[in-house]
């Protein structure tokens, strides 16, 4: 019975202390600090242990401007419970209040002095410091810290932390390597920082630290080395990545994914010669019969046919060169689903820069017939054999290979792409009209290119077939532009030439000035094409062509005529100027690029 009693007591108790929590709490949220004061001295005394009960009840105190209550009860508390050190902060705190900078100085030396040698009592004291913002005192308490428990680098993380707070970069990525160093999971962690508070001076610093603690590490450590890999990759310095990916390779015997990773970042950079070297490692020291290499000898291909045509500056010598290693790789590994896409690039290298139209489209026949070959990969290439049986004239070749993937893909994006690409080339034989609601029913494809391309030509052809009782202009230019899809850019010339001599004055003159332009580009006659694409901008200000012209001359200051000051303005201009078009979201990307921004 008297246990009973006991029992119902303290339990009563329990809630009783509970519920003048809460009210302490909310009184002091509300800033009644009086009745705050109150009940937080009276939680203090039933749990002296919690020091929290304490610390508010000097906050309402301070609050109240009751100094001489404060310094008193702090007195009292000190004499007490000396270990407390954290008390010391208080106290400082209160003098602070009282305007005596120099005596809150000696009370937080003090805290530091009166140091325990107690894990927690460091944590709390640091923290107290830290709450203040007076991180210099809570670096003092960590770095002594250190030295009393004997143990080199416990609060590495933390001081990492302090100094990054601070500002002060040297030391910050100082303790955060210590930090990695001692417990290698926080890598991750630490990458994050320095990826948010480091710029290209501190990531050089942080360079200059790895390479130092890599020197005087064991040579089987791994965790620097892969953290320095890490730093050129930020500093886009992919070569000196690579160095360090290959070295962890053959050191642990890895399968070459590391290789792999940076050499697929260094294509996406457009550092084609990194890339390479990166992929010809893997196919050199990994086992043929291993998946990575087969993904190496694919994305070597890959980046080897964009190191030559990106730049639109390559000879026939290195077209047949990058041919060469095409068939080497088909002869290897045949035909089949594994290297269906591999043909498919060959075939696109064949029609479209070798011009052997022929030799492209038996490549894809063979893709087509292939046993296996997935789906979307066969429809691909079917799309593909189309478009090359266009470029020959085989009209209904053609319409039949998009009839197809459109049927089989009705709800896909290949299946959209398909039916855009029928509904164009009935717009090339004169069917307008058909071609017109094709291309508004487009207009809502999921697919942003596919929907602005559909509503482009919708618009064009019923502005330009609404301009004349016949739609002999239309037909012409259209005519041209299937030239031009076909690789005849002499002939193009000829219709455009003669369009406009036949109709002066016509609609359709910054379109003539514009598809010109698209010529002298794929030429590879810049001068002649950022001219053309400067007279759609100058002369045409109402023209649809227009955004679309900004971005092509813009990409060839930035790329052929080496200009990158004014490439940077015209993305402005586009972005800026032609905010609702499908482009000005890149052009805002390529502008933070070009001026120097992180881009993601």
């Amino acid at each position: 019975m008297r246990w009973l009693l006991f029992s119902a007591f303290l339990f009563s108790f329990t809630i009783l202390s509970a519920q003048n929590n809460q009210l302490a709490q909310q009184y002091f949220r509300d800033g009644e600090y009086e009745k705050s004061a109150e009940l937080y001295l009276a939680l203090s005394k039933e749990r002296p242990d919690n020091s929290f009960y304490f610390d508010r009840y000097i906050a309402s105190l301070l609050q109240l401007q009751r100094f001489d209550d404060a310094e008193s009860a702090l007195k009292k508390q000190l004499r007490k419970r000396p270990e407390e050190v954290a008390l010391y902060v208080k106290y400082g705190q209160l003098l602070e209040e009282k305007f005596d900078e120099a005596g809150a100085k000696v009370q937080y030396q003090k805290a530091v002095d009166e140091l325990p040698a107690d894990q927690f009592r460091i944590t709390q004291l640091a923290n107290a410091f830290i709450g203040m913002t007076k991180y210099e005192y809570a670096i003092k308490v960590y770095e002594k810290g250190s030295q009393l428990l004997k143990k080199k680098g416990l609060f590495s993380y933390n001081l990492g932390d302090l100094y990054r707070r601070k500002g002060d970069k040297e030391p910050m990525i100082s303790n955060y390597l210590d930090a990695v160093g001692n417990q290698p999971k926080r890598a991750r962690q630490v990458q994050t920082y320095f990826q948010r508070y480091l710029d290209k001076d501190g990531l050089q610093e942080a360079q200059k630290q790895l390479y130092t603690r890599i020197q005087e590490a064991d040579s089987k450590e791994t965790t620097y080395p892969e953290m320095l890999a890490w730093v050129f990759i930020q500093l886009k310095d992919y070569k000196a990545a690579l160095r360090q990916a290959r070295a962890l390779d053959k050191r642990l015997d890895e399968n070459g994914e590391r290789v792999l990773s940076i050499g697929q970042l260094a294509a996406n950079s457009r550092d084609y010669e990194t890339a390479i070297d990166a992929y010809d490692y893997i196919i050199e020291n990994k086992s043929p019969s291993t998946a990575i290499y087969l993904d190496a000898k694919r994305e070597g291909l890959l980046t080897r046919r964009r190191a030559i045509t990106d730049g639109y500056d390559y000879t026939e010598e290195d077209l047949r060169i990058l041919e060469a290693s095409y068939l080497e790789f088909l002869e290897e590994f045949g035909t089949n689903p594994a290297s269906a896409r591999i043909a498919i690039q060959l075939a696109e290298l064949e029609a479209l820069y070798l011009n052997d139209l022929d030799k492209a489209i038996n490549i894809l026949s063979d893709v087509v017939k292939a046993p296996g070959v997935n789906m979307k990969t066969q429809a691909s290439a079917k799309l593909a054999l189309a478009d090359y049986y266009l470029m020959q004239g085989e009209v209904w070749e053609s319409t039949l290979l998009y009839s197809q993937v459109d049927k089989k893909f009705k709800e896909d994006l290949l299946g959209h792409e398909a039916r855009f690409r029928n509904a164009r080339l009935s717009y090339f034989r004169g069917d307008f009209e058909w071609a017109q609601s094709q291309f508004d029913v487009l207009k809502a494809s999921t697919s942003r290119l596919i929907a602005n391309d559909a509503l482009d030509l919708s618009v064009f052809i019923l502005d330009n077939l609404g301009l004349d009782t016949s739609s002999l202009a239309l037909q012409t230019y259209a005519d041209a532009e299937l030239l031009v899809f076909q690789n005849r850019f002499d002939e193009a010339f000829t219709t455009l030439d003669e369009l406009k001599k036949s109709f002066p004055g016509h609609e359709l003159e910054d379109d003539i000035v514009y598809l010109k332009a698209d010529i002298f580009l794929k030429r590879r006659r810049y001068e002649e094409a950022a001219a053309a694409y400067q007279q759609v901008i100058n002369d045409y200000p109402e023209s649809i062509r227009l955004d679309n012209s900004l971005w092509k001359l813009a990409g060839l200051y930035e790329k052929q005529l080496d200009d990158k000051a004014k490439a940077q303005e015209l993305y402005e201009t586009l972005f800026i100027d032609y905010s609702g078009s499908i482009l000005a979201v890149e052009a805002r990307k390529k502008y933070r690029e070009l001026r120097g921004d992180a881009v993601q």
